[in-house]
């Protein structure tokens, strides 16, 4: 049945090798339970159960992308889009965590409908592969700085605007050997090393009163307080109508998933050996509605866009090359749902050095770009910049788009093929002067 399911002699792999490669990848990216309930919770969400949430959300987009694509990608909650859900979206809109879900779901369905018709592989086409870069180093900048200051390692200062905190307070001792830590275990290649580190961080937070764990029982409703909880109606009214601010959450969804979505399909085929001869992702347009799907059903479990996680490049490396290794990560996501309630014991020092790392992984990515070129480096730096010191994705995004517009027009390079990026250049204006 598997051989059947998967192809595992056509990929020249074994269901040893995909149980193996599936395992890996879960060990490198289980912090996200840790994590993705941190982050969330800050924006006043039950932190078990959007651990539930994020276990159940994981386990569905891992088993579906298996399933359906056939491939060795695993999926959660997307840092960066939990970052942007939270800090942007409900602190900064001041829009309720429920009418936030409900903003998440329709971004889903949207996504689903686009690529129906085309669109998000257009985009894809009409944007350089170095823009999509850029974010994604933009957004480790900007997680690595909310870890830092969660850690209490950067703190405001009326002359600065932000400088060294106190670093001899116990969060941010600890914060700080929380990172040690980690980077350590990372450059021994310890399988696991995030996960690992959060919990050998958390117990020195514990030793030193960060933290307190009063072993409790957990009814059902406990851990899903935020399961069904999204509000459509609030959602399709924000600011009296369909108006900029859903569309505006919407597109940044979009660009962001796409984007994040881009990189690791690349880096994941590629390692796998995926990729077609001419550069591109077999059944992409499946990868895609598995995105959609699985976001949509997020929504409704009670967290924050679900996405690819680079992780999997772990899983391939040791050995997997189908869906099976997906399908092995979402069943022990799906176990792991029975500890989600010990996630609200772990203390903010010790998730703190997993959010600063996990940034600083994310600028890796920043290589793509032509330094030494001015038409790609500087929109690229003002997309990583603005992404930080705006604290918003959404301005680093409108930044980089219209300077790469404006500085192909200066170059005299404007084409009509490049239609769909001034368009995107436009919008981006319209929502600089509606803003303004």
């Amino acid at each position: 049945m598997l051989q059947r399911l998967f192809d595992l002699k056509g990929r020249g792999t074994t269901v040893r090798t995909e149980l193996i490669a599936g395992l890996t990848t879960f060990l490198t990216m289980a912090y996200i339970v840790v994590v993705n309930p941190t982050i969330l919770g800050a924006a006043g969400m039950p932190v078990e159960a959007v651990a539930a949430a994020t276990c159940l959300a994981a386990a569905f987009g891992c088993i579906l992308m298996g399933l359906v694509a056939n491939y060795p990608l695993a999926m959660a909650p997307g840092m960066g889009l939990n970052a942007y859900f939270t800090f942007t979206v409900v602190k900064g809109m001041g829009v309720p965590w429920q009418t936030a879900l409900g903003c998440v779901f329709i971004s889903g369905v949207a996504f689903l409908l686009l690529t129906a018709v085309g669109v998000r592989q257009l985009i894809i086409g009409a944007l350089p592969r170095w823009l999509f870069a850029a974010v994604g180093g933009g957004v480790g900048l900007f997680i690595a700085f909310i870890g830092l200051a969660d850690a209490g390692i950067i703190v405001a200062r009326p002359g600065t605007m932000v400088g060294l905190g106190n670093l001899a307070t116990p969060g941010a001792a600890v914060a700080l050997f929380g990172i040690l830590v980690i980077a350590a275990l990372q450059v021994r290649r310890v399988k696991g090393a995030m996960l690992l580190g959060i919990l050998l961080t958390a117990a020195v937070g514990w030793a030193a009163g960060l933290g307190h764990f009063t072993p409790a029982s957990y009814s059902l409703a406990d851990l899903t307080a935020t399961a069904g909880k999204l509000d459509l109606h609030a959602a399709l009214n924000l600011k009296g109508g369909i108006g900029m601010s859903l569309v505006e959450i919407v597109f940044v969804f979009l660009f962001v998933d796409l984007f994040d979505n881009v990189g690791t399909l690349v880096a994941v085929t590629r390692n796998a050996g995926l990729m077609a001869p001419d550069g591109s992702v077999p059944r992409l347009n499946r990868i895609l509605v598995v995105d959609s799907v699985a976001m949509a059903v997020g929504a409704v479990a009670g967290t924050s866009p679900v996405t690819s996680y680079i992780e999997s490049a772990a899983g391939v490396t040791a050995g997997g090359r189908t869906g099976l290794t997906a399908v092995v990560v979402g069943l022990l996501f799906l176990l792991t749902l029975f500890f989600a309630p010990l996630v609200q014991a772990i203390p903010a020092a010790a998730t703190a050095p997993a959010l600063v790392l996990v940034g600083a992984m994310m600028l890796g990515a920043l290589t793509e770009v032509a330094w030494d070129e001015p038409a790609a480096a500087i929109p690229a730096f003002i997309t990583v910049i603005m992404i930080p010191l705006t604290f918003s994705i959404a301005n680093g995004l409108a930044f980089g788009i219209t300077s790469y517009a404006a500085l192909k027009l200066v170059k005299g390079e404007a084409r009509s093929s490049d239609w769909l990026v001034y368009v995107l250049a436009a919008l981006f204006v319209a929502r600089f002067i509606y803003v303004a």
